[in-house]
């Protein structure tokens, strides 16, 4: 690599690719990245599906968490929640926290009555064993022991 940087005039292929992305940039605009970057993701979606894009995201997670360790989460955690804070305001998690105890509040009344319906449904099944005729005894006989 040292022999492209001897040739006044050359550039290394980093260079080119940099100042290439520079110029589309300054031409065309950042809209412009998110334009293809989003067609190019939805190409992608389309071909490997959704479970792809899982698989990188836990493969990234499990090489950033080795490299940086546990405490690095918890420490970006905290910058996104003080950055929330300081744009939505303190309210926005009140509200948030309000919504999230409705919901929970409903799937435990939801799970209550598939338990209760659950059980009406078992009752009535001992109920019409029991009320129904006998089995017939069986036809084998008895079992002979040598």
């Amino acid at each position: 690599m040292q022999q492209d940087k001897d040739n006044k005039g050359s550039m290394t292929v980093a260079e080119a690719g940099r100042k290439g992305g520079e110029t589309v940039r300054n031409e065309r605009g950042r809209e412009f990245y998110e334009t293809i970057g989003r067609k190019g993701g939805a190409t992608v979606k389309a071909e490997r599906g959704r479970s792809f894009y899982e698989e990188i995201g836990r493969k990234g997670g499990e090489t950033v968490k080795a490299e940086r360790g546990a405490k690095f989460y918890e420490e970006i955690g905290k910058k996104g929640g003080d950055r929330v804070k300081a744009t939505r305001g303190p309210n926005f998690y009140e509200e948030i926290g309000r919504k999230g105890g409705q919901k929970v509040k409903k799937l435990i009344e939801e799970g209550k009555r598939a338990a209760r319906a659950a059980m009406e449904k078992q009752q009535q099944e001992a109920q019409s064993e029991a009320s129904s005729p006998a089995a017939p005894p069986s036809e084998e006989g008895p079992s002979r022991t040598e």
